[in-house]
């Protein structure tokens, strides 16, 4: 008895000890990649990165200034220098009184004014199409085109986020946080679903690549702690349904997502692009909530677009067209 008490007890050290190392290792990661400034709304950290014609990038829940980097990293070599804000909440940025997405899109104005841009492209993933979408129509001297991929959706009135309270026990935990992802990776099932938004199937017959890059996706979600106020924001706006005028949208607009998406967003994306004045939806057959297998199409897309439509952008100021 006494043996098997003293094997418990090495296998339980053995497990806090890893997490400490993988916690450590997370919070290194962060380390002194990002600048902070002070707006009206408080504190907003940042990171830019590259060389360029600016862009914007918006990241989703769970996210940062790192999860930015990581989804729009590849375009970094192509001529674009991203600005990566950390949303309300989220790492070092401080969350206001009463925050709300018109509040977040009118902080992305003040540091570009700190940075002294005058004009930018703007790409949003998930939960960030809320302050993307305010951005461009709050602000639309501002935003050159516009991308929102797999665009989050608010809830249907009367509904909650489906394992709402597992959510945010395993987000307001960095150890269950942890467990959890560490159990997603060694068994991409139920957990990769809700944490992604994606079938496990589709993570099973995804390249080595791909399944490199989910596994990215998860371990940088570590340190939650530091990102769960930021989450219960994106949880709060996406059932007050706040109203924003997505007609009055000017600039070109981009919508990405995927029909086997597990959070909806392919029907939403097609709702935003026919709502604007100049948009283009990119519907993938498969790919889910995380795009897996459809990333480096849904780069290819992006480029393209902002490549193409900058001049469109230009002309429209001029003499808007249908």
């Amino acid at each position: 008895m006494i043996i098997f008490i003293l094997i418990c007890l090495i296998i339980v050290i053995g497990v806090y000890a890893i997490f400490v190392r993988d916690l450590m290792s997370a919070r290194a990661r962060l380390t002194g990649c990002s600048k902070m400034i002070e707006t009206s709304f408080g504190a907003l950290e940042y990171a830019v990165v590259g060389e360029g014609e600016p862009l914007l990038v918006v990241h989703g829940a769970a996210g940062g200034f790192d999860q930015s980097i990581d989804m729009a990293g590849a375009v970094i070599g192509r001529g674009y220098s991203v600005i990566a804000p950390s949303r309300f909440g989220y790492l070092r940025s401080a969350l206001p009184d009463d925050p709300t997405t018109a509040m977040q899109a009118d902080a992305y104005v003040q540091l570009l004014d700190h940075l002294g841009i005058d004009k930018v492209a703007i790409v949003s993933i998930s939960a960030g199409a809320w302050s993307a979408l305010q951005f461009a129509a709050r602000h639309p001297e501002r935003c050159r085109t516009l991308v929102l991929l797999v665009p989050a959706d608010y809830l249907p009135a009367g509904t909650s986020i489906r394992g709402g309270a597992i959510a945010r026990e395993i987000f307001n935990s960095d150890f269950v946080a942890w467990a959890a992802l560490k159990l997603t990776l060694i068994v991409p099932g139920g957990m990769a679903q809700t944490m992604l938004g994606t079938d496990a199937s589709v993570i099973r017959a995804a390249e080595p690549s791909e399944k490199a890059r989910v596994r990215q996706v998860l371990e940088h979600l570590l340190p939650v702690s530091s990102r769960f106020r930021g989450m219960q924001f994106d949880i709060q706006t996406a059932a007050m349904h706040e109203p924003y005028p997505i007609e009055n949208t000017v600039c070109p607009v981009l919508t990405i997502s995927a029909e086997d998406d597990r959070f909806g967003t392919a029907a939403r994306a097609r709702h935003i692009a026919k709502s604007v004045l100049n948009g283009k939806t990119v519907i993938f057959p498969t790919g889910g909530h995380a795009l897996v297998g459809r990333n480096a199409d849904a780069l290819r897309e992006v480029v393209s677009f902002l490549q193409h439509r900058v001049g469109w952008a230009e002309r429209s100021e001029a003499q808007p067209t249908k």
